[in-house]
């Protein structure tokens, strides 16, 4: 993983602003969002259960799935040119992770 990954879902998951390269991390009252070439790539919402939401925003590329994947119950790869999301197959579109 590299470290640009490591860090900026650190601060993702601590909800602290970061901006790094192509990468930044967006602290709202109510979500905090991560963002990949300014791209909102997942959402962490402030309520009780701090729901996190991913999407890959029609960007099937290696960088995002990598960012991806360094989230929590996140598992993405690719077999035959589909991308699988905890196993089954995922469009990118944006989901909800438990």
């Amino acid at each position: 993983m590299r470290l640009i990954t490591k860090e900026s879902i650190t601060a993702f998951m601590n909800a602290q602003k970061f901006n790094k390269a192509n990468m930044s991390v967006e602290v709202l009252p109510n979500v905090t969002i991560l963002k990949l070439h300014n791209n909102a790539i997942a959402y962490r919402y402030n309520d009780p259960q701090r729901t996190l939401m991913i999407t890959n925003c029609g960007w099937f590329t290696p960088t995002t799935k990598e960012r991806l994947n360094a989230l929590p119950n996140v598992n993405i790869y690719q077999k035959s040119f589909k991308w699988f999301l905890n196993g089954k197959e995922w469009d990118g579109s944006k989901t909800d992770i438990n």
